[in-house]
């Protein structure tokens, strides 16, 4: 195997996206965007390619209407350095999408949170111990 990478693909809304992660992220680059540049999709995001953290994740806009979208039972799980790192993806993430399960100590971690973003894709954060 050459490599792995997420790969993200959003109904139109793919550009909302790389700029909400733009938001969220400190360590965030976007490596490469292409746009379509013809048809119904003219300027919508064709690929890209960002970095969070020194993680790649592939981000584009489906070029054809499908009947599946994100689920929470695939998603990014993020140890997060401090307390202070958590609070703030975590408040970042909630101010624009829901929460599945609150910043609290569950037993299995002293704090946690399981978030989704305004698009749907699901974020567990961890503290660190």
């Amino acid at each position: 195997m050459k490599s792995m990478t997420p790969f993200l693909m959003f109904e139109g809304r793919a550009e909302e996206a790389i700029l909400f992660y733009r938001s969220v992220f400190k360590d965030f680059e976007v490596v490469f965007i292409n746009y379509f540049e013809t048809g119904d999709m003219k300027g919508k995001v064709m690929q890209s390619l960002v970095n969070i953290h020194e993680n790649n994740i592939i981000i584009n806009d489906a070029s054809i209407t499908h009947d599946f979208s994100f689920t929470p039972s695939m998603n990014f799980f993020i140890e997060c350095e401090s307390e202070q790192e958590q609070i703030d993806l975590y408040e970042k993430f909630k101010s624009k999408g829901s929460i599945l399960m609150p910043l609290d100590d569950y037993g299995f971690s002293k704090q946690y949170a399981f978030v989704t973003d305004p698009f749907g894709v699901g974020w567990q954060l961890n503290l660190s111990e």
